[in-house]
């Protein structure tokens, strides 16, 4: 490294850029495990990360690479690094002008990651946190800082805003949305030392505008889609209409990352069964598997991983998961004994569920099931459920507790609709409602993990209660049921009260005979579920009319009574 440093220098912090065991599950979890504890809970490794010869970084998140692209297309490569916190020092100089920050959790507020730490107490900061801190207050950046200016971008900026930390942490200018159309005349009006705006709001550009990347990205992330349109209520994702990438800049991404080291392609979107969709959220089986098909044949890729997905498109068009597990699972690096592959290999996706309720469901998400009914949710999830795990298929579902003006009824439906999915081949991850910024209900209040009632604990520890014998089975261990009580009397009620006993003991597998006079839910046998698996879950029929199909690669947004109000960005 040349003496004075590179004039843009482009970091994330190590927890977020980590490829933690190879699992975006596992990277997950540095959000969400309480920093002053992370040796006891083996994760104190789990930040280190590669470098790359001349000392920068092996791989970053996407949205990195992303900003990375349009900077060396303004200002060539030569005048640009991008580097972990503990590199900073090497490329952050008396040349240096600009520093380029990715935040994607850097506090980590968000729905699932506001929760866990708080079980270790109220002031437990996640790993997440700590790094970015690290981060952000690195001494390089404190010596240099009369010289440069600080940009601080990604899905997470909104965070640092609300907690008031933009002038404590030295940030110039805070971009929040889209970077795409933003970002280059930011950095050139750093780099000309003119004052930058405190904030910029970015929107959802043009698909041009999205360049490919040029070096590798955390996971192998490839951009498929973005947007979604369906209109829930407190995701802004969902409030933008869907588009998808062209299918020759995918593999050129994904080449780019074979090229670089890596074997697994990670799909990111926020809906699978959005890409190059038809009206009306009609899947597209013959895309999505020539997507597949075309990834598959890329040397060097080995494994193909899925973000996200929606389960009403797995009922509506049943033939899509027959059609895709062949590489979707085969393909896969996960293996669990319930697999019916020869392997033992599934596949797993990210989906939202977020409640049972249909009143609350009506009320802020009912895009989510079109063209189904939102009456129809239920029976969407079940049947879902059924055709994903008859086929390899083991998602990872989401449930929200503590929606705006959700009561014990509600909590009750999400509980029954819990029972009815007792014995399916999933990880459900209960969250705490948080009211995330541009969302509709960006100002009702966060719901509290220190307020949650006995039947919102109920369905909390009763969710993780399923993901212990599914994935650990007969490996849990006598010292994980004889902690869970010492935990209650020792820490558990002076923080959240005598709510959590009982919920908290059927995580501890103590008999259901004795939890069955203090629970909603009965689980010693007998008790059938409200809620059954339908053979059949038709379409309302008058959602059945031909449409005029819309222009390829033109944003598709929500349609009829349950999609109607869609936010519309500015041209």
């Amino acid at each position: 490294m040349e003496p004075g440093g590179k004039r843009i220098v482009l970091a994330a912090s190590n927890s977020e850029s980590s490829e933690y065991l190879r699992s975006m599950w596992r990277q997950m979890l540095l959000a969400t495990l309480p920093a002053r504890y992370a040796k006891y809970l083996m994760a104190d490794w789990s930040t280190k990360n590669e470098l790359a010869p001349d000392g920068q970084a092996r791989y970053v998140p996407h949205g990195l690479r992303i900003i990375e692209s349009l900077l060396i297309e303004r200002f060539g490569p030569e005048e640009i690094a991008v580097c972990y916190p503990d590199q900073l020092g090497l490329f952050v100089g008396e040349n240096t002008r600009v520093v380029g920050v990715h935040a994607h959790n850097p506090l980590g507020i968000t729905f699932a990651t506001d929760i866990y730490p708080a079980f270790y107490g109220r002031e437990a900061e996640p790993i997440n946190a700590m790094e970015f801190r690290r981060l952000i207050l690195h001494p390089a950046l404190r010596e240099h800082k009369h010289h440069l200016k600080i940009i601080v971008g990604g899905p997470g900026a909104w965070q640092i805003e609300r907690k008031n930390l933009q002038d404590e942490w030295q940030i110039d200018c805070l971009v929040d949305g889209e970077a795409e159309d933003v970002a280059v005349p930011l950095f050139e009006a750093a780099l000309r030392g003119e004052p930058l705006p405190r904030k910029v709001q970015g929107y959802s550009p043009p698909l041009d505008h999205i360049p490919p990347i040029r070096h590798r990205a955390t996971f192998g992330t490839v951009e498929i889609t973005r947007g979604c349109g369906r209109g829930c209520q407190f995701c802004s994702v969902a409030l933008r209409g869907g588009k998808s990438v062209p299918l020759e800049q995918i593999l050129h991404n994904v080449r780019v990352q074979v090229a670089e080291g890596a074997d697994t392609i990670l799909f990111v979107t926020e809906d699978l069964f959005l890409y190059e969709q038809g009206p009306k959220f009609r899947t597209n089986v013959g895309a999505l598997k020539q997507l597949f098909e075309s990834v598959a044949r890329v040397p060097g890729v080995k494994h193909i991983q899925l973000t996200h997905g929606t389960i009403s498109p797995v009922v509506r068009d049943p033939e899509v998961i027959p059609e895709l597990s062949e590489l979707a699972v085969n393909m896969s690096s996960d293996q669990h004994r319930a697999s019916t592959h020869p392997e033992h290999r599934y596949q797993h996706m990210f989906v939202g569920f977020e409640t049972g309720s249909i009143r609350l469901f009506k009320q802020y998400m009912k895009g989510k099931a079109y063209p189904f009914r939102p009456e129809q949710w239920p029976d969407v999830i079940l049947k879902g459920m059924e055709i994903l795990n008859k086929h390899n298929w083991f998602p990872i579902c989401t449930f929200i507790l503590g929606l705006p003006g959700e009561t014990r009824d509600d909590t009750k439906e999400s509980l029954d609709l819990l029972f009815a999915l007792k014995d399916a081949k999933w990880c459900v991850i209960p969250t705490l409602f948080v009211p995330l910024e541009d969302t509709r209900l960006e100002r009702e209040k966060s719901a509290k993990l220190f307020e949650l009632t006995d039947l919102q604990w109920e369905f909390f520890f009763t969710c993780w209660r399923y993901n212990v014998d599914f994935w650990r089975g007969s490996n849990v261990r006598w010292k994980f049921n004889l902690g869970v009580p010492l935990y209650y009397y020792l820490l558990g009620r002076k923080l959240f009260g005598s709510g959590l006993k009982y919920p908290l003991f059927r995580f501890g597998h103590f008999p259901e005979w004795y939890l069955r006079r203090h629970l909603y839910l009965d689980f010693s046998g007998g008790a059938r579920p409200r809620y059954q698996t339908p053979a059949q879950v038709m379409v309302p029929a008058e959602r059945l009319r031909p449409v005029i199909p819309e222009t390829r690669g033109a944003d598709i947004c929500a349609g009829e009574e349950e999609l109607s109000g869609i936010y519309r960005e500015p041209s």
